[in-house]
């Protein structure tokens, strides 16, 4: 069915009614309410079985005879993906964390069908003496404001006419109708977003640059290709909220000019593909993508190209290569895209998250928009928290929220005890921040003043078990792996770094080898052709700069503090030992010797550091040194 610009809000509108205000008081005027079972389906939980979780509750409610007014509803990610498999329940939005198959026959029968919420299943932080708090009130949601995941966890995204309930494709039929092309740009500048896949460039600015050039043939590009260790934030977007991507592209083609767009997204992210797929055909049904849309004079179709999960890649010019059929690797600029892209022609690329702001922007306008944020970072940035922290999960805040609150007030702190050592931002082209900087606040240029960066929105948390040095050598080995090799202070610069970095690990470090890697990294950054290479270096210069400590422990005293490079480590059994001949037993290398009853002894020459020996030391008799 063909929609026309009249059609939206009627469709809106009945929808509504069909979703029986999911999420909304039991008392709502508009009542009644229908009870609601919401089951994440993105990627983490749905490789916890959250699919079979589904079909169990689906089974029960179609053997129930006497029960038709339960709804379950899959949905992308609801973020705090440690408690996943997620389920939460309405009216109350009780939520249920780490769900197994089996608990669903429990949650039917005594919540849904006795109103009596099933505590021992529910999160532990949503459970009060007094009370039960609902998801949306638990510490780790109530701190963050959503703006690019809105829809994330509320909608099915494999059902448009939910997005359409919650004002999907309002703003394209506004800016269709009432707004030229200029007006958009003017307003997208306006709001002062900022490019969020890592670079910061303003958005307005590049929609402008590209809208000037003539020709008849532009393109709009999503840059989905994100591959940085630990971040998923794209890809939980794409999952839980295809159509808000769909519908920016749509209206960012009006606004320069084109009438063809392409999403370049990594095969590895299979449900965010197939979503795409059925959220781009479900918008060519409805008329909102092909020729003239919504009965309007303007036209836009959008194609998907899968690309292999090369991290250079996510580097414009190099996914442009990819899209055209060749390898990708970056090219010198300019010219830049905007100019001279996609074969040749104007071509405008963002990422998945500038792109799900823009239906924010143009509907409730700049002013607003700006109104979260910072004066020279306005709105909220995306993060994929990770590491060692209680709370791993996507998270939402606003620009200028400092990396304390985010550690602490939603991460939930460092598990286990343990002390707080450090803060990767920006995946492997960002930095390493430790504790005296916790309380920068979160933007562009504060990140970057203190030598790392926003990029596109990883955050790792590190504890006092972590190595530096080994940090260090961890992105560097993931830098040297996906460096298309096209440049060579980039190809032979990250090399010759992770030699040295592997070298301070094993314990054969020298004195030279600080001045090696400064000299290494300076000339990387000057000199490489794309932003992999220029920033490649930047978690070695962070480390050296916070934890110099660290690597003179490694190459002057041949000693890890965190006792984490096994060659700079060694164990030793104390007289606390009961000759209990555990640790002999287990030994892989059997380098323990010792009689029942007497204290054991261990060949450190021929120890090979596995820590088996402590693991299995019934009395912690065996030290690590």
């Amino acid at each position: 069915m063909k929609l026309a610009r009249t059609d939206l809000k009627a469709i809106a509108e009945k929808t509504i009614e069909y979703m029986h205000l999911r999420g909304l008081p039991e008392d709502h005027p508009e009542g009644p309410y229908k009870k609601a079972v919401i089951i994440c389906r993105g990627t983490g939980c749905t490789s916890s079985q959250s699919d079979k979780i589904m079909e169990r509750f689906q089974t029960l409610i179609a053997a129930d005879k006497n029960e038709s007014s339960i709804e379950v509803v899959r949905t992308g990610c609801f973020g705090l993906c440690e408690a996943g498999p997620v389920v939460i329940v309405h009216p109350g939005g009780t939520f249920y964390s780490h769900v197994k198959v089996d608990d669903a026959d429990i949650i039917y029968r005594e919540h849904l069908i006795g109103d009596q919420p099933v505590k021992k299943l529910i999160y532990p932080d949503a459970v009060l003496e007094d009370g039960i708090l609902p998801y949306s009130e638990v510490p780790f949601t109530m701190n963050q404001k959503r703006v690019a995941l809105r829809n994330c966890g509320h909608i099915d995204p494999e059902r448009i006419e939910e997005y359409l309930a919650h004002g999907g494709y309002q703003a394209l039929e506004k800016v269709l109708f009432d707004m030229t092309p200029e007006a958009v740009i003017a307003e997208v500048t306006a709001s002062g977003l900022r490019g969020l896949g890592g670079g910061g460039f303003p958005t307005g600015r590049k929609w402008q640059f590209t809208a000037a050039n003539p020709g008849p043939e532009k393109y709009v590009v999503c840059n989905a290709d994100e591959g940085d260790p630990g971040a998923f934030m794209d890809r939980s977007i794409l999952e839980g909220d295809p159509h808000t991507v769909i519908e920016a592209m749509i209206i960012a083609g009006y606004a320069i000019g084109a009438a063809q767009g392409f999403i370049y997204i990594r095969a590895e992210y299979p449900i965010a593909v197939q979503r795409l797929e059925i959220a781009i055909r479900q918008a060519e049904d409805a008329g909102l993508l092909g020729d003239r849309i919504l009965g309007s004079d303007f036209s836009f179709r959008l194609e998907l190209r899968l690309g292999a999960g090369a991290f250079v890649c996510g580097e414009e010019t190099a996914l442009i290569a990819s899209i055209e059929g060749n390898r990708g690797m970056p090219r010198n600029k300019p010219p830049f895209p905007a100019n001279s892209g996609l074969w040749g022609k104007p071509t405008l690329i963002n990422n998945v998250e500038t792109y799900a702001n823009i239906p924010v922007i143009l509907m409730n306008g700049a002013a607003s928009f700006r109104q979260t944020g910072t004066e020279k970072s306005p709105g909220t940035k995306v993060f994929a928290l990770g590491g060692k922290i209680k709370n791993v999960g996507l998270v939402e805040v606003p620009m200028g929220t400092t990396l304390r609150q985010v550690v602490y007030d939603i991460g939930g702190g460092i598990p286990n005890g343990k002390a707080f050592k450090a803060v990767q931002t920006g995946g492997p082209s960002g930095g390493c921040i430790g504790a005296e900087k916790l309380d920068t606040p979160i933007d562009f240029d504060s990140l970057k003043a203190i030598g790392s960066m926003m990029g596109s929105g990883g955050m790792i948390v590190m504890d006092e078990d972590n190595c530096m040095v080994d940090v260090a050598r961890f992105y560097m080995d993931f830098i040297t792996d996906e460096s298309c090799g096209k440049c060579t202070p980039c190809r032979e610069g990250t090399k010759r770094m992770l030699e040295i970095l592997e070298r301070i690990c094993d314990g054969k470090g020298e004195k030279s080898d600080i001045d090696r890697l400064e000299s290494l990294a300076v000339t990387a950054q000057q000199a490489s052709l794309c932003a992999l290479g220029q920033t490649a270096a930047n978690p070695v210069l962070s480390t050296l700069k916070t934890f110099r400590d660290e690597y003179d422990a490694h190459i002057n005293e041949k000693r890890c503090p965190a006792g984490v490079c096994t060659s700079l480590i060694s164990f030793f059994i104390t007289d606390a030992c009961i000759g209990c001949t555990k640790c002999a037993r287990n030994c892989p290398v059997s380098c323990i010797a010792g009689t029942v009853k007497e204290r054991h002894v261990i060949d450190r020459d021929a120890c090979i550091r596995c820590g088996i020996c402590q693991d299995v030391c019934p009395v912690n008799a065996v030290i690590r040194k």
